[in-house]
């Protein structure tokens, strides 16, 4: 007799539950990322474009750090006309030099003589008072100074010390001279020759050019009038003529720069206070987003003088279990905040310089208890978006959605081989009006659905396969029993 073996039942539903096995295993990963369009931001806002430029900027409006979610702005999206999401990069605004001009008067000294060889050096007869002003300047030949003007004209001596410098004073930071023609006088061309001195005896080429003013049929006249040259400090010149005839000019004037430095626009937010924890606590609720660069605190009106620490509470975990967490407060800045009328004129103590930052609840402590509630005053630079544009539009910017992973990419992937001054002047982006969009569900919420429906799912499929073995198992031993209950054959006499 034989042993029967497996049963051909028992094999077929063992690979039938070995297959919903392997079914229900993939569907551990079945939540599906979130969805990413404009209807899942609170907050839209249009943008126009021309539609012919690839790189576009906007600063990002106040309403944008109004509502958005993040410090860093991660829930912040632009998206195309069809709705897909845009390569975007921030940069931060900051100060940058800005060159001005001012226009100083220059005295005059005319030089009468004759023309010397070919670089041969003037020799000048010089009178300065006893603060270096220059008195009169005369070509010296044959031993004697010229004092007569009717030989020709052949150099013009400057001084450029003001009025009122003193004998140490190095002079003005000049890096041009600009020339006026005389009275009636229209059409002239020259090309003269420069140089500098600070004691009248040892000169310095500077540069030259040439001069031209140029009068048309239409009487317009073209001006080329500057001398330029790299801005440097000195007390007199010297010019000469290297073409053209020597000209008593009517004025001569030296254009000083003064470099000053430009802080960006910035925007600014106004918050009433409410109750802290401690009695002389203030606490003004601030939106995360704004990461503030000064503050300050707006009275009403008054005098008020108060001294005070502003900063922020961090909550600190409890002892023991059970018990209540407590708070602490941690300031970022000690001050005095004043607001006095004086002789009819307010001073107040303006915004204080901060390190960037991001809270949303600011706390004022004051050091005595006052009735005084002003309101906090935040003032932050916007961010500057690049974003690469597909097409005219239109282009939404979206914003204010809990949760959200950051979409900003590096500048140079965005604008490569754009330079600073290049991104500076690239088309801007006009901006539309607010639209508030009904609630949408948090990212994480989002993904947190999912991922029940998901793990709802795996649960039926996984008891699906329960049942299915228990089923190929009775089945299996009601196989064996079966044959078991056969009586073995006997062979034939």
């Amino acid at each position: 007799m034989t042993s029967p073996g497996l049963p051909p039942g028992f094999r077929r539903w063992f690979t039938i539950g070995a297959l919903g096995v392997a079914f229900a295993a993939p569907t551990a990963h079945g939540a599906n990322p979130p969805s990413d369009t404009p209807s899942d931001y609170a907050y839209n806002m249009p943008l126009t474009i021309s539609g012919t430029q690839g790189v576009v900027q906007l600063r990002l409006p106040k309403a944008l750090y109004l509502h958005a979610r993040s410090a860093e702005l991660n829930d912040v999206r632009v998206f195309d006309a069809s709705g897909e999401p845009l390569p975007f990069a921030f940069q931060q605004a900051s100060t940058r030099p800005h060159v001005s001009h001012r226009s100083l008067p220059v005295r005059l000294f005319p030089l009468h003589g004759t023309r010397g060889g070919s670089g041969e050096p003037l020799d000048l007869d010089v009178s300065t008072s006893d603060d270096g002003r220059l008195l009169s300047v005369k070509i010296r030949q044959g031993g004697a100074a010229r004092i007569d003007d009717v030989d020709p004209l052949v150099g013009l001596v400057l001084d450029l010390r003001p009025g009122n410098a003193g004998p140490d004073d190095p002079g003005p930071l000049v890096d041009s001279l600009r020339f006026t023609l005389p009275a009636g006088m229209t059409s002239y061309t020259a090309e003269v020759w420069m140089e500098s001195s600070d004691d009248l005896k040892q000169w310095e080429a500077l540069g030259g050019a040439e001069l031209n003013w140029l009068v048309n049929s239409a009487t317009e006249t073209l001006e080329s009038d500057r001398l330029d040259f790299e801005a440097r400090r000195f007390r007199y010149a010297r010019l000469s003529w290297i073409r053209g005839a020597p000209l008593q000019f009517a004025s001569i004037s030296a254009n000083s720069p003064s470099q000053t430095v430009v802080r960006p626009e910035g925007e600014q937010l106004l918050i009433d206070a409410g109750p802290g924890k401690e009695p002389q606590d203030l606490v003004f609720q601030a939106p995360i987003a704004i990461g503030a660069q000064q503050v300050g605190l707006q009275f009403d009106a008054g005098n008020v003088v108060m001294p005070a620490q502003l900063g922020t509470y961090r909550e600190l975990p409890a002892h023991q279990i059970g018990q209540p967490s407590t708070w602490q407060f941690q300031p970022l800045l000690r001050t005095t905040f004043y607001q006095i009328t004086q002789a009819g004129r307010t001073r107040s103590s303006g915004n204080v310089d901060v390190d960037a930052v991001h809270t949303d609840q600011w706390v004022l402590r004051a050091t005595v208890v006052t009735d005084s509630k002003p309101r906090l005053k935040l003032v932050w630079t916007p961010a500057t978006m690049y974003f690469l544009a597909k097409g005219k539009g239109p282009i939404t910017l979206a914003f204010g959605r809990d949760g959200a992973e950051s979409a900003q990419r590096d500048i140079g992937l965005v604008a490569p081989g754009f330079s600073a001054t290049e991104l500076l002047t690239v088309e801007q982006a006009g901006i539309g009006p607010l639209i508030q969009r009904p609630a949408v569900p948090a990212v994480e919420d989002d993904r947190v659905l999912k991922a029940t429906r998901a793990a709802n799912l795996r649960a039926l499929l996984l008891w699906g396969v329960l049942l299915i073995g228990v089923i190929a198992l009775v089945a299996m031993v009601w196989t064996l029993l079966r044959q078991m209950r056969v009586p073995p054959q006997t062979p034939d006499a």
